[in-house]
């Protein structure tokens, strides 16, 4: 794709470096992409070469003229999602369990980003087909999506500032006396690299959690994110003794609870994966900044489970 844009500098962004003030200019381009536009002679300023730090006085002619390659080259495929919403300029799924969310190491097919663009081509125009977060494959819940490269910049920044805010529900083993907080770093296990694990030297990472409901064995807690560090509700819950019932990786070795009845325990053992799931999802609009929230019903499998839970506890009182 090619971008030819002439622009004059406007008069507000007078003293800003010439990267920050094309930033404004350009929104729907990053600025480290300008950079590079910048270095490469792709911009002009009145007709001559300016580098990224120099200042501009506004009114300046800039002359923008680049090749934009598509942003992606993962192949579309016709895999159903469920949209909760949908404008022009951002999406929001709410992804079901087993649904990875992009490509990676052997699997090119059968992600969240294939089935994006096969909902969306355009989205082959935007980074990442438009994620900008992701959840664990077996996960369960809300993602937003940016339909254009400007909603996708400014989203990035936002979670980057800590202004979208994001609420998980888990069931966790043991019951929990109250709710609190878990301010500890996370960074890779020395030993097995495909886990996370609390590390000095790890990353700052900060959960809220708080107590929706108690069974006998097990507590069902809110979660929410300070940070988006990988696997994070699940290793701080690991953390402090109460791991997600059914997480493969973080979990503990199941031990049935005394009397427990036939239900619960094929439930408990029949249970795959985590019981975890992103139920709320809020934040300002990329472009019109009006408020959005969303809530995403807690799925059949791990309401079935919770269900039953609250079942046994009620025998047991």
């Amino acid at each position: 794709m090619r971008i030819d844009r002439r622009e004059r500098v406007p008069h507000e962004c007078a003293g800003l470096r010439l990267d920050q003030a094309l930033a404004r200019m350009f929104p729907e381009h990053s600025r480290a992409r300008l950079q590079g536009w910048i270095r490469a002679g792709s911009v002009t300023v009145d007709g001559g070469a300016l580098r990224s730090r120099d200042l501009v006085a506004g009114g300046e002619l800039i002359l923008l003229t680049a090749e934009v390659a598509d942003a992606v080259a993962t192949k579309a495929e016709a895999i159903p999602l469920d949209v909760v919403h949908r404008d022009d300029h951002v999406l929001v799924i709410d992804k079901p369990a087993g649904l990875v969310v992009h490509p990676g190491a052997g699997r090119s097919r059968g992600t969240l980003q294939n089935a994006l663009l096969h909902l969306d081509p355009d989205l082959v125009k935007v980074a990442r087909a438009g994620i900008v977060h992701r959840i664990d494959k077996d996960t369960t819940g809300l993602l937003v999506v940016a339909r254009t490269p400007e909603a996708h910049t400014r989203l990035v920044e936002m979670l980057a500032a800590r202004t979208i805010d994001r609420e998980y529900e888990a069931l966790a083993w043991g019951v929990m006396i109250s709710g609190g907080k878990v301010d500890a770093p996370i960074g890779r296990n020395p030993v097995e690299r495909k886990r996370m694990a609390v590390r000095d030297d790890g990353r700052r990472a900060v959960t809220h959690y708080r107590v929706i409901e108690r069974f006998r064995s097990t507590t069902h807690v809110a979660c929410k994110l300070d940070t988006g560090r990988t696997h994070q509700i699940r290793v701080h819950l690991q953390h402090i003794n109460h791991p997600i019932v059914g997480d493969p990786t973080y979990g503990k070795r199941l031990q049935m609870p005394r009397g427990v009845g036939p239900e619960l325990e094929a439930l408990l053992r029949a249970t795959q994966r985590q019981m975890l799931h992103a139920r709320k999802l809020g934040f300002a609009h990329p472009i019109s900044g009006a408020r959005l929230d969303f809530e995403a019903p807690t799925p059949a499998d791990m309401r079935t489970l919770r269900d039953a839970l609250r079942a046994d506890a009620g025998d047991e009182a």
